[in-house]
């Protein structure tokens, strides 16, 4: 909320796009050249290389190069929360599949979810765990990364699921009050929390029951090949682990600590250092197996789930299809994804420092002639800043201090403004492989950006329904004049 919005009146349209069309081009020629292995270290240079062009047009237009340098340091500090929570994840990760967590959710899983309504339920799921903690990353971090395990043990493409995945979380990241940006949205746009939730349900639920029906209809059509192996499948998984259903007592309590409202950053390392005790208990044998050892002592314990907590663990298994579900990076996995946001940042900061933020917005804003016009703009401002800032916070801010006057202007009360800021802001995020939302959900889930983006049905419905809603003027509410006649 405290973010100020840097204004260059020596800076035109066309020098504030300079940048944005030459980190595109850059980029598009980055994953035709190297494909899904762009995300190895090639585009973290370009975005780089982007932010290299942005300082050239800066010092073209009287920007110090100290001014710059302290917005980027601005934007990483800024990301110091969302980095921890990645290393945090994949520690997480690590214990989770060490002390069989993750393979028994699989296993329950393989059993309760048949194919033709896996892609729903997984939907379904993810929406009520996300609405209950307000988190799209606690979700992708906890139930999702065991959902694409079983989606992939069933035979569905992983980004298919992963867009089901994404799809849910970011249903529950919107309407449920203790979402970060839900509040942040009425915030920006000046007005109250439960007026903006009631008001977004009316292009929320019908986005959410478009997914849910493209999903049910996908689950009944598509062939896996996954029916006839399950039984195989389980068999393995109980081979290399000891499956209980006291295992669920560790998401069980992480989930209910932050529904709690206890720091995602707390209840993470809580379920890391659970996962670790339950590894060392139900698990004996591959906490040895990880540390080297022959047996069980202080030492090898201690040894084998650090290495699960920071580096990467394979469990052995026979099984082809298990072998991806049987392997963890730990927080080694997650260090690719921070150098992305990080450089992202980079970016983002120098692009705020030369006023090419500030001015991209206020084109837009020039666009807004109509009712349809100004939600059009919002909504191609909330996801140029995806873009360009690289962060879902920034994409809400910035626009919303920007059209807050306008929508005024026009006699439109500001839940219109909020509700259009999750709808294009919020859920797009994700869709960025380089924003901080896109980096962190690939990384939790192992699925690239451009495998989930063409799934995630939800975020790609949620910006033409409220442009939608705009265009036909379907409960559009107006400002209430305080002046009784």
């Amino acid at each position: 909320m405290d973010t100020k919005i840097i204004k260059n009146k020596e800076l035109n349209i066309w020098e504030a796009l300079i940048p944005v069309f030459a980190l595109i081009g850059m980029l598009a020629f980055n994953v035709y050249v190297f494909g899904d292995n762009a995300l190895g270290g090639s585009n973290q240079f370009v975005l780089l290389l982007g932010a290299a062009v942005a300082a050239i047009v800066g010092f073209f237009n009287k920007v110090s190069y100290k001014k710059m340098l302290d917005e980027v340091a601005e934007n990483i500090k800024s990301t110091a929360g969302a980095i921890l929570i990645l290393l945090m994840v994949g520690s997480l990760a690590g214990t989770w599949l060490i002390s069989g967590i993750i393979p028994s959710m699989i296993f329950y899983g393989l059993k309760i979810l048949s194919p033709a309504i896996f892609l729903p339920a997984t939907l379904i799921i993810c929406s009520v765990i996300s609405i209950a903690t307000g988190s799209s990353w606690t979700t992708s971090a906890t139930v999702g990364i065991a959902l694409i395990g079983i989606g992939g043990a069933l035979g569905f493409d992983l980004g298919m699921v992963a867009g089901a995945v994404i799809s849910g979380a970011y249903f529950g990241d919107k309407l449920s009050p203790m979402s970060d940006t839900t509040n942040l949205a009425p915030a920006m746009a000046g007005t109250d929390l439960f007026t903006h939730i009631r008001y977004m349900t009316l292009t929320t639920i019908p986005s959410y029951v478009i997914t849910l029906i493209i999903f049910i209809i996908l689950g009944l059509t598509i062939e896996t090949h996954g029916t006839a192996d399950t039984q195989a499948l389980l068999s393995d998984i109980e081979k290399s682990f000891n499956i209980t259903p006291w295992l669920f007592l560790v998401p069980v309590i992480v989930i209910g600590l932050i529904i709690k409202k206890t720091e995602p950053l707390i209840a993470l390392l809580v379920g890391t250092l659970l996962g670790g005790i339950f590894a060392l208990i139900f698990q004996p044998e591959i906490v040895v197996m990880l540390s080297g050892g022959n047996e069980l002592n202080f030492i090898n314990g201690y040894k084998g789930v650090m290495n699960a907590i920071t580096t990467k663990s394979v469990i052995p298994t026979e099984n082809s299809t298990l072998a991806d579900l049987f392997t963890s990076g730990g927080m080694e996995k997650m260090l690719g994804t921070i150098w992305l946001i990080l450089c992202a940042m980079v970016f983002g900061g120098i692009m705020d420092a030369i006023g090419a933020l500030s001015r991209i917005s206020q084109s837009l804003l020039k666009l807004a002639h109509s009712t349809l016009g100004l939600f059009a703009s919002t909504v191609g401002s909330c996801i140029a800043l995806n873009i360009t800032a690289s962060d879902q916070y920034l994409a809400i801010v910035v626009p919303g201090k920007m059209f807050s006057k306008a929508y005024q202007d026009k006699g439109l009360a500001p839940e219109n403004l909020s509700r259009t800021l999750e709808d294009s802001g919020t859920v797009t995020s994700v869709l960025i492989p380089w924003n901080t939302c896109g980096a962190y959900q690939s990384g939790a889930l192992g699925v690239s950006t451009f495998d989930y983006l063409p799934y995630a049905f939800f975020n790609i419905l949620s910006p033409f329904m409220t442009l939608i809603f705009a265009a036909f003027n379907i409960k559009i509410r107006q400002l209430v004049s305080d002046i009784k006649n």
